[in-house]
């Protein structure tokens, strides 16, 4: 044929091109304004930018800094908002210290037990009245224990202060302690407290808030210091002189409290200020600060001591009223502390709000855009997973499987079809599906044309192995020779072999073997029967075989399958060992083991080996390399029969699971012929001696051992024992009913007479040449007739025995050297080149 200048130089030819030029997108206009008609990257800036710069621009600009803000301004709102119960516990302690001044100078003066009780009378209740005040303080103070450092240490100060304070009081009725140490450790726990309340800090740009703060403090230090000179001067009333540093402490706390009332001062509000001047201006404020003024020095004369009842209610009522005023300043620092929380939380909320709403704005935006994208990716992801999972597969398996002509398999369009790399993607996945559906469409017409080459190649072989079977009859019957007998033996053995081989072909092309069987039979006669096959049959031992019986339409494929596994434990172990097959029943079947002693198998051999028999994998060069494991898997698979390999004692196990529904109950007694099935046990058992010929019996030879002489001369030679020979009746096939081998063109009784040839060769007209066109396989049904004669020959003349032979093979060559040859069989009645008729 000749090759056109595209083909010579290896290019594409147009078909090619055509077919393979598949555009991915139609030209359509592109819409700016249609999403699904973005580009890809388009689509993903829009999806990342968008909400990246809006939480970029809000959180970066103010979220961080008005989180920190409302954080800090929330704990000293918190902190401030403990200072009524801080102030609670500094009056209490500051009532309690300076009646317990008084007490102590008291007992010192008279130091009797009346003195003693009527102290601890005095200040218990006052005792009382502090430990409630640390109780609501605690109770105030749990939910700051994530506050500041600094709080918490100022707060564990004031703790371990007023722990002194309680560990001292049992000192206060023996008066067994200096009046310094006890007053000192009350002064301790009162300074302890006034610095926890100054903790709080608002910031440096709240200076409103510090100042507050500052507030409240100033005055409650003034306060600590009129409460001190009001001790001094109760223990001097209630010791009825002055010690001698009395008036230089009264002279020190005077001072401190003037430098305090102005610091409050210079912090206060104006209203603030007008609110002290009026409780300053109260009478008991000023009758108390009148009766004060005594006990100053005046003029030399020494101060007076002012009388104990008297100064201890005048005091108690001016504390009184400068506690009220300070409950009133620092409820002002709690609401202005809690109005500037409030008020950055709700900045913060109104700014984290907007946020949140131009944030909401992007996403709604990017969802849109991602919505787009996630639905034609799971439009995609869904067409292809179909497309690899359920159709390719499906496409795949329908074109393996075809045995007539390849049908069309449809691709189904793409279901994305936007004009974005998406929809690009998802055209160009379905060109590649129809790539592949195209090349599996070429790779089955491939494929079945091959499988009809390998089934005409084998049905010709068959065709011309039936005739040299049929010519091998024929020998051997007219064949007196011992020797030549024997080799005639043998080639009527191999001759077997070969026509199994072209079995195997028309198993791996996908055909059906032309031997059927229509009737039960036992499994020992398969097994027989399938060592008949083999080439060593004298070395399979045949274990007792239980009574099962399989269907008929099985019966030929089993017998090839068990021939290869037969075939295979041969070959592959010594000559001097046995290969033993045993056969039990199961409850889900039957259970053939074939075990020989050879080589064995590696375990990665042994793994790939039975991953072949497992699969049934397709005909391709492997299997010409090992055929007859190719063939065991397509045979067992075709019968869901389980063929396993596992390593035995020292070769190799072939272990066989026939399922129950290939076998059936025991037909009537009487129609199996038992001088075959007998001989074939004698023969794979190494029976030293054939047994005697007889005209409807058949011998099986002994590989390496002459057979002995007949005693007298007999007209016909019996023929080696082969598949058939065990399976088909031995005599009267006329009253067997419904058995027999059957061949495509149906059952052909054992009794039958030999095949009458055509008297004119059947041909399909002349060709351009002026030669008869051969019909293929027309004369097959005439050339496949049965083996053994139903009458008797004389015995044939060797040499033209030798002439027949020498001119079958030229033949035989001739045939195969022609194009189409014909095969032209003898008329009725002729001679043959024997002589005979």
């Amino acid at each position: 044929m000749g090759v056109g200048p595209g083909g010579a130089r290896g290019g594409v030819s147009n078909h090619a091109r055509r077919r393979f030029d598949v555009r991915v997108v139609p030209h359509r206009r592109r819409s700016p304004l249609r999403l699904r008609d973005w580009r890809m990257g388009t689509k993903l800036t829009a999806v990342l930018v968008i909400p990246t710069a809006a939480f970029l621009v809000l959180a970066g600009v103010q979220t961080r800094g008005l989180v920190g803000q409302t954080t800090a301004l929330s704990q000293f709102a918190r902190q401030v908002g403990i200072g009524p119960e801080i102030t609670a516990v500094v009056h209490q302690l500051q009532q309690e210290r300076d009646r317990t001044a008084g007490e102590l100078a008291e007992l010192r003066r008279a130091a009797g037990r009346a003195d003693r009780d009527a102290a601890i009378a005095a200040l218990r209740p006052l005792h009382l009245a502090s430990d409630r005040a640390v109780q609501d303080l605690r109770r105030a103070a749990e939910p700051l224990a994530d506050t500041t450092a600094a709080w918490q240490v100022a707060y564990s100060e004031v703790l371990e202060a007023y722990d002194q304070v309680i560990y001292i009081r049992p000192t206060v009725p023996p008066a067994v302690l200096a009046g310094d140490t006890i007053l000192g450790t009350y002064h301790r726990a009162v300074d302890a407290l006034l610095t926890l309340l100054a903790q709080p800090s608002a910031g440096e740009r709240q200076r409103a808030l510090n100042e507050a703060v500052l507030r409240y403090v100033q005055l409650a230090r003034a306060k600590e210091v009129s409460s001190r000179g009001r001790a001094e001067l109760y223990a001097a009333a209630r010791a009825g002189r002055y010690g001698v540093e009395d008036q230089v402490e009264l002279t020190d706390l005077r001072a401190q409290q003037l430098t305090a009332l102005g610091a409050f001062r210079a912090a206060a509000t104006a209203e603030q200020i007008r609110r002290y001047e009026a409780t300053a201006a109260d009478p008991a404020f000023v009758a108390a600060t009148e009766l004060e003024e005594q006990s100053l020095p005046s003029g030399g004369a020494e101060p007076a001591v002012l009388p104990a009842p008297q100064w201890w209610a005048a005091s108690e009522q001016r504390q009184e009223l400068l506690r009220q005023f300070e409950q009133a300043v620092v409820a002002d620092a709690v609401t202005r502390a809690d109005a500037a929380s409030a008020g950055q939380l709700r900045a913060t909320l109104a700014l984290a709000g907007g946020a949140v709403a131009v944030l909401l704005v992007a996403v709604l935006i990017s969802v849109l855009i991602g919505r787009s994208i996630a639905r034609s990716m799971r439009l995609l992801r869904g067409q292809a997973l179909r497309i690899a999972q359920i159709e390719l597969p499906e496409a795949l398996d329908r074109l393996r499987q075809v045995s007539g002509g390849v049908p069309d398999i449809e691709v189904p369009p793409a279901v994305v079809r936007s004009l974005d790399e998406i929809g690009e993607l998802a055209e160009a996945f379905v060109a590649v599906h129809r790539s592949a559906v195209g090349v599996a469409v070429e790779q089955a017409t491939m494929r079945r044309n091959v499988n009809a080459m390998f089934v005409n190649l084998a049905r010709r072989s068959q065709v011309l192995v039936e005739r040299q079977l049929e010519l091998l009859d024929e020998l051997e019957r007219e064949e007196n020779d011992p020797d030549q007998l024997e080799n005639l033996f043998k080639l009527d053995h191999l001759a077997a072999r070969m026509r199994r081989n072209d079995e195997s072909l028309l198993v791996l092309a996908g055909s059906e073997s032309t031997r059927r069987w229509n009737r039960p039979v036992a499994l020992g006669a398969v097994l027989l029967a399938a060592a008949a096959e083999t080439e060593q049959y004298q070395r399979v031992r045949h274990e007792p075989a239980t009574d099962l019986h399989l269907v008929g339409h099985v019966v030929g494929d089993l017998v090839h399958l068990f021939a290869e596994l037969l075939e295979n434990a041969t070959a592959f172990s010594r000559p001097d060992t046995a290969v033993v097959v045993t056969a039990q029943p199961q409850a889900f079947g039957a259970v053939v083991e074939i075990a020989d002693a050879g080589l064995g198998m590696s375990p990665a051999a042994l793994t790939e080996a039975n991953e072949v028999l497992a699969t049934r994998p397709a005909a391709d060069v492997a299997a010409s390399e090992r055929m007859g494991l190719f063939v065991v898997s397509h045979l067992a698979a075709r019968h869901a029969v389980e063929v396993r390999l596992r390593p035995g004692r020292e070769g190799l196990v072939a272990r066989v699971v026939i399922p129950g529904a290939l076998l059936t109950a025991v037909p009537p007694a009487g129609l199996y012929p038992p001088a075959p099935r007998r001989m074939l046990t004698a023969a794979l058992a190494g029976s030293p001696r054939r047994p005697a010929a007889s005209p409807d019996t058949r011998q099986l030879p002994v590989a390496g051992r002459r057979p002995e002489p007949p005693v007298a001369p007999r007209p016909a030679r019996p023929v080696p024992v082969r598949a058939e020979d065990v399976l088909a009746p031995a005599a009267c096939p006329e009253k067997a009913t419904g058995g027999g081998w059957w061949t495509r063109q149906g059952p052909t009784p054992a009794a039958a007479s030999a095949p009458v040839p055509p008297a004119v060769p059947v041909t399909g007209g002349i060709n351009d040449r002026g030669l008869p066109v051969r019909v293929p396989m027309a004369l097959l049904a005439a050339a496949t007739g049965s083996a053994r004669p139903q009458q008797r020959r004389h015995d044939p003349d060797p040499e033209a025995v030798g002439g027949m032979l020498s001119r079958l093979y030229d033949g035989v060559r001739r045939a195969e050297a022609e194009e189409t040859p014909e095969i032209v069989l003898p008329p009725v009645g002729g001679r043959s080149e024997g002589g005979q008729q």
